[in-house]
Formats: C-alpha cells, sequence, structure tokens
C-alpha cells in the first residue's frame, strides 16, 4: 500500500507550470521543423507526444529522488506525494512505449506510402512493419517460454519480460550514441572556438555537400521527367491515373519551363507499358523523398554559404575593429539582427567573447564527459568514488534528503546525457535518408526522430538512477515502476551494471577516430567526420579540398555559382550515366570537373587570399625551393630543344614496320597488332 502524503501547493504549482513551459518549448521547436497549418492533427500530436513526455521525464527523475529521500518535515526541494508520482510515471512510460513501439512506427509508414488513399497507406504501413514486429515477437515468444518454465506463466512474468527486452534495446542503443557524444560535444566546442580553424573546416565540408545537393537535383529532375511522360500518355492504363498523374505534375511545377542540371538518360526515365497503383504509389513515394532530400541539401548548403560569409567577416575585421555581417532574409545568426551591438561592440563580441565561452565551455562538457564515463566503470566496483553518486547522495550515516540544489545537479546531468545521446543520432550516417529540416521536415523523418527520442530517454534515466546507491535507489517510485521488473528477468539482472562498461567502445572509436580509418578501409563509415578531409589533405589542392569548397562558396555569394541562395537556378553543364539498375545518377569525375569551378588565376588578391598567406607562412628554405621551381617551369625553351630534335632509329622502334624486325622484337614485342607473342 502506498502511503497517502499531504499535497504541496508550491510544488504541484511548479510541476504544472514546468510542464506547461516544456509544452511551449516542444510547440516551438515543431513550429521550427514542420509547418504545422499544413500538418495533419493525426502527425502533430504523436510527435508533440513523443518529445513532451521524454522532458518530464527528465523533470520526473529529480522529483522523484526528493520525494523518496524526505523526512517526516520534509526536504527543502520540489516534492510530490506518491500516488500522484506513480500515476504521472505510468502515464510517461506507457504512453512512451506505445508510441515508440506500434504508433510512430506504423505513423511514419503511413505517411511515406506514397497512396492516395487511407485503405491502401494502412496496408502498406502494416505490411512494411510487419517483418520488424514479427521478428520482436518471434524473440519476445522465444523468452516468453523461458520465463514460464523458470518462474511460471504470470502476468507479472510476461510484463517484466516486455519491458526488460525493451530496456535491453533502448540501453544498447544509448550507450553507443551517448559515447560518441560525449567525446563529440566537447570536442566540436573547442575546434569551433578558432575562427580560422572553423571556416577551414565549413570550407573543406562544402565540396562534399555540394555533391549531394547535385545528386539530390539530378534525382529529382529524373523522377519528374518520368511524371511528364506519364502526363503525355492519353491511352491505354494511364488513363484510369490520370487524376492521379496530373496531381503529380502539378504538385512537381511546370517541367518545361525548369533548365534541368542533366539531360535525362533513356533508360532513366523508362515507364512500364501497363500502369498499376502500386507502381504509381511507389513514383510517389520516390517522389515525395527526392523532393524532401533536395530541400535538406538546399537548406544545409544555405546554411553554409551564409556561416562561411560570417566566419570570413570576422577574419576580415580583424583590422578595422569593426563588423558588419551581410544583411539578409535567410540569417542563421541572431545577435547581428540586435539593434544595440555597434559594429565595434560586435567585433569584441565575436573575435573574441564567444571563442572564450566556446573554450570554458568546452572545457566544462569535457569534464562532465569524464566524470560520467568514470561513473560508468566504478559504479559497480566502488560507487563511493563516483562522481556523479557524490554530487546528488551524501554518504553519511544519517543520509540527507535532496534538496533544491540537488536536484538541480541531477537535472543537470541527465539533460547533458541526452544531450550526448542525441548528437550522437545526429552525427550517424546509417539513417538512410532521414533528416531535419527547417519548416519542411519529411513527415517519416519526424515521427522517426521523434520515436527515437522517445525510445532512449527512458533507459538513460534508468541508467542515471543505478549511479546512486542500492538502497537509495529501490526507495524511488521509478525503480518500483521499472527497475524491479528488470531485476526479475534474468536478462535485465546485472545487465544494466556491466553493460555500460562497453561505453568506452564508442568514445575510443571517436577519440581516435576509428570511424575514419574504418571507411578509408572498408569505404564507408558510421558517423559523419569532416576532418578527414584535413588530415589527408592539409594544403586543400586537388578535388574535395577545402581551397575547391573556397571557390564554391564564393562563387555562391557572388551569384556566379550554379546554385543561388535567392533563386535556385541549375547548371545544365554535366554529363549523366545510367548505373546498372536504372537510376539516375551522374558520373563523379565528369560531374566534378563540369559543376565545379575552375581555380582562379594568380592576380589581385581578394580578402580570403590575404588570410591564407597570413595562415600559411613559409619558411626561407621553402620560399627559395618553390621560386626556383616556378623559374624553371615559366622558362622558355631553347630552340635546339624545340620540335623533335632528336629522333630514335627506325631499327630500334616498331613505328612504321609491319614486321616488327626492330629491337623491340628482341625485348618481348608483339609480332603483329593484336597478336599474342609466346
Amino acid at each position: 500500500m502506498i502511503a497517502k502524503s499531504p499535497i504541496p501547493v508550491g510544488s504541484s504549482i511548479f510541476f504544472s507550470f514546468t510542464l506547461f513551459i516544456i509544452s511551449v518549448v516542444v510547440i516551438l521547436l515543431l513550429r521550427r521543423y514542420l509547418t504545422l497549418r499544413a500538418t495533419p492533427a493525426y502527425l502533430v500530436i504523436p510527435v508533440f507526444l513523443a518529445l513532451a513526455l521524454p522532458a518530464s521525464v527528465v523533470l520526473l527523475v529529480p522529483i522523484d529522488l526528493a520525494s523518496s529521500s524526505r523526512d517526516g518535515a520534509g526536504p527543502k526541494a520540489i516534492w510530490l506525494p506518491d500516488r500522484l508520482l506513480l500515476i504521472s510515471w505510468r502515464i510517461a512510460y506507457w504512453l512512451i512505449f506505445v508510441l515508440t513501439w506500434a504508433i510512430l512506427p506504423l505513423l511514419g509508414e503511413y505517411i511515406d506510402s506514397g497512396y492516395r488513399d487511407p485503405k491502401g497507406r494502412l496496408q502498406y504501413s502494416i505490411r512494411s512493419n510487419a517483418r520488424y514486429q514479427l521478428i520482436v515477437l518471434g524473440c519476445a515468444l522465444v523468452g516468453l517460454i523461458y520465463i514460464s518454465i523458470l518462474n511460471g506463466f504470470k502476468f507479472r512474468s510476461i510484463k517484466g519480460l516486455i519491458m526488460a527486452i525493451a530496456y535491453v534495446w533502448g540501453l544498447v542503443l544509448a550507450i553507443y550514441m551517448m559515447g560518441h557524444g560525449l567525446v563529440s560535444v566537447p570536442r566540436t566546442l573547442f575546434r569551433n572556438s578558432e575562427v580560422s580553424t572553423r571556416l577551414r573546416r565549413v570550407q573543406a565540408h562544402a565540396p562534399r555537400l555540394h555533391d549531394r545537393l547535385m545528386d539530390a537535383i539530378n534525382e529529382l529532375e529524373g523522377l519528374e521527367s518520368q511524371v511528364t511522360q506519364l502526363q503525355r500518355r492519353k491511352t491505354g492504363s494511364a488513363r484510369d491515373f490520370q487524376d492521379w498523374i496530373e496531381e503529380l505534375a502539378e504538385s512537381s511545377g511546370t517541367p518545361e519551363a525548369r533548365t534541368p542540371l542533366l539531360e535525362p538518360s533513356e533508360g532513366s526515365s523508362t515507364i512500364p507499358n501497363v500502369i498499376t497503383e502500386r507502381y504509381m504509389a511507389d513514383l510517389t513515394r520516390r517522389l515525395q523523398r527526392a523532393r524532401h532530400q533536395k530541400a535538406r541539401f538546399v537548406d544545409e548548403w544555405d546554411r553554409l554559404v551564409l556561416l562561411a560569409s560570417d566566419l570570413q567577416a570576422i577574419i576580415n575585421s580583424s583590422a578595422s575593429k569593426k563588423l558588419e555581417f551581410n544583411h539578409s532574409p535567410h540569417r542563421s545568426t541572431i545577435l547581428p539582427r540586435v539593434k544595440i551591438l555597434t559594429p565595434y561592440l560586435r567585433y569584441h563580441v565575436y573575435a573574441n567573447i564567444v571563442p572564450k565561452v566556446r573554450l570554458i565551455m568546452g572545457a566544462i562538457c569535457g569534464a562532465a564527459s569524464v566524470c560520467i564515463v568514470w561513473s560508468e566503470l566504478i559504479k559497480s566496483l566502488a560507487p563511493r568514488l563516483s562522481v556523479v553518486t557524490l554530487s546528488i547522495v551524501s554518504y553519511r550515516k544519517d543520509p540527507v534528503p535532496v534538496d533544491f540544489g540537488r536536484q538541480v545537479v541531477a537535472c543537470a546531468w541527465l539533460l547533458y546525457m541526452c544531450w550526448a545521446a542525441l548528437v550522437g543520432i545526429s552525427d550517424a550516417k546509417v539513417w538512410g535518408n532521414r533528416a531535419l529540416v527547417r519548416r519542411n521536415t519529411y513527415g517519416e523523418s519526424a515521427c522517426w526522430y521523434a520515436g527515437l527520442v522517445a525510445r532512449l530517454t527512458v533507459p538513460i534515466a534508468y541508467n542515471f538512477l543505478t549511479f546512486l546507491p542500492l538502497s537509495f535507489r529501490q526507495n524511488t517510485t521509478f525503480y518500483h515502476l521499472l527497475g524491479q521488473y528488470i531485476d526479475l528477468t534474468p536478462l535485465g539482472k546485472g545487465f544494466d551494471y556491466f553493460f555500460p562498461v562497453f561505453i568506452l567502445i564508442p568514445v575510443a572509436a571517436t577519440l581516435f577516430n576509428l570511424y575514419g580509418r574504418v571507411k578509408n578501409i572498408c569505404g564507408f563509415g558510421l558517423i559523419e567526420e569532416d576532418d578527414d578531409d584535413m588530415e589527408n589533405n592539409p594544403s586543400g589542392y586537388g578535388i574535395g579540398g577545402w581551397r575547391e569548397g573556397r571557390d564554391l562558396i564564393e562563387r555562391e555569394l557572388t551569384g556566379l555559382g550554379s546554385l543561388g541562395l535567392s533563386g535556385r537556378g541549375v547548371s545544365p553543364r554535366a554529363t549523366s550515366r545510367t548505373d546498372e539498375g536504372g537510376a539516375f545518377s551522374t558520373s563523379r569525375t565528369s560531374r566534378n570537373e563540369a559543376i565545379r569551378p575552375s581555380r582562379p588565376t594568380r592576380g589581385p588578391a581578394t580578402a580570403s587570399a590575404v588570410v591564407d598567406e597570413q595562415e600559411e607562412e613559409e619558411t626561407f628554405f621553402q620560399s627559395f625551393a618553390h621560386r626556383v621551381k616556378n623559374t624553371f617551369e615559366t622558362a622558355d625553351k631553347p630552340q635546339w630543344m624545340q620540335g623533335d630534335f632528336f629522333r630514335v632509329p627506325q631499327w630500334m622502334g616498331n613505328e612504321g614496320n609491319e614486321n616488327n624486325n626492330g629491337l623491340g622484337r628482341w625485348f618481348g614485342g608483339r609480332p603483329t597488332p593484336g597478336g599474342v607473342r609466346l
């Protein structure tokens, strides 16, 4: 029986107000990535719950710690009655469970189906999720047989098995993503503290992003050409889907008015003789994905160009001590809009204050990452040495209740662990075409990211709870809801203690750049690493270097590039090919030669060239060697060295000798063209 407790008025008001603030923040977040007016309610509500409920879990854990450790007088903290706390935990946990394992997967495939009628969408969604659900059901059935033999067929055992399987899967994913983020967060802050280094990294990333944008445009043009061919068909099976075809054509615009990047090949735009509903749904699905993929890379390219422009402006202002950003409606920064900042004050903010703040935040986050990794390793051996534990629980003879200050510390630890896991999700490259785009996120991507956030929060929260002493942890309501069922099953018993030790694997992989080495060996990587190009090609010459990225960005800012920030014109200078599967794609070498601008010749140095010369100061010997090399390369050849002055005698070569009687036949020359010498 749960004892009745008086209702704390102040804590209840604070809890309600905090939930309201969380809801407002989530709505603003949805407004940033979705067009709320054009998004249906059946998508907005589940995504809202999938983001708001995990945020409430981060709030409930510190409240649960204070409520379970309070004495008769009550601690000076935010606490709730046991009954209210239990109801809140049940609502949050089971809603998250249903959303992540049933509603969001079905809803994502429902949106991505491509069918027009709800029945076809629902059938496609069920078929797409059936394989995954059958695999999970098979694992659950095997576990149910084992648990029934061990403990008997009881509802408590079945409930514990379901909760343990969900927790184990979420903990495996959370530990991997959090381990990567614990290194990536402070390292990114340190690297971005230096403006010139950050600009080089942005420029090195520009060619690869530009190639992806070109590929997205090419793919969309190929699919829209298929819609154009379907629209021209007026007979046969195409008449049955005329409304569907016209709808696709209207959403694509007028293809005749656009200038395609590539001329569509015959094989890439071939449509079948018999048009079926399945083909139309597949074409609609591919067309939707291609549009959102293009919108994703367009948004990334705009933000990269504007960021490079801002960083270059900060570097150029070092002489005048006055900073002015280019006015643009697509600004990604907020401070330049503030009118109280004069150019002189703005320069000191961006050149002096912001870099130092990043260094300080990087040091704080680095120390926090070390403390979390240390606590994961030491909690099962010597819990009294855990830094996270000591910041929340006191090891005196008489335990001290968790006060408001320790609640704030616990909430900060939880927020940083969740932040690190989310950074690992954004850096990973195994999610296909899913991405978050400002005001234009695909519905399936929104469902997938929201479900992943909800799926990782509960395991991270309970993993944080394992830092605390066993006697302290068992008194919490969260343990009574989830922990006892995990410990009841052999799958979960001890798993939450020994498995977090494997956090060293993603930490070491990120710290020592093992992802880049795997990518160099196997040709693919799991994590997006932009520093590989800087390490392999520090000079920046060649295709894909930072110098090429600098030229692409400069051409984009001056309006000479193939893409424009104001209007998206498409350059027709490229060649196309069709791969074995018939997909419309672009040859990499020909595309690079056609789209990427040639390097400018030597002339008056621009602002960026001046910065490059300042950053790449040569020694005396390097400068002398370069001048000697330039002297020999630019010198004209003498008259006696021009032309074919030295000719090879006819008896030493094979030219004009069909019988191959020259010296070449003595060393294995071919007797006749196309023949083989044995």
